[in-house]
């Protein structure tokens, strides 16, 4: 499984400020205790994975160091910005993730 991890600081433009998230960017959607395992291991408030769907869209799960949760806005932020920030979405569109929670969407606004 390849496997893209990031840590994010969510709500700043400064090094070691803000709010962190790590963000694992999947090739497949993968199984719910390694995605656990793997936020144990990052050991921050949230990991959030992403799968990606069809038209450009994602799936999104958040886990703690300890379970899943079911929504997190930081991480959904976190999420956003890495997919523009590393070229796997263009700024221009809009990030769409389906989640547990619903349909969440983010833009970037300058």
């Amino acid at each position: 499984m390849g496997l893209t991890i990031v840590q994010v600081d969510s709500f700043t433009n400064k090094l070691f400020a803000g709010n962190p998230a790590c963000v694992c960017l999947l090739n497949e959607p993968a199984d719910s205790s390694w995605m656990q395992d793997v936020a144990r291991e990052m050991n921050v408030s949230e990991t959030a994975f992403l799968a990606r769907r069809p038209a450009g869209e994602f799936a999104l799960r958040w886990f703690t160091p300890v379970v899943e949760v079911e929504l997190c806005g930081h991480a959904t932020l976190a999420s956003a910005h890495m997919l523009w920030e590393e070229g796997h979405l263009p700024r221009t569109d809009p990030a769409r993730f389906h989640t547990q929670s619903g349909l969440l969407t983010a833009q970037v606004r300058d």
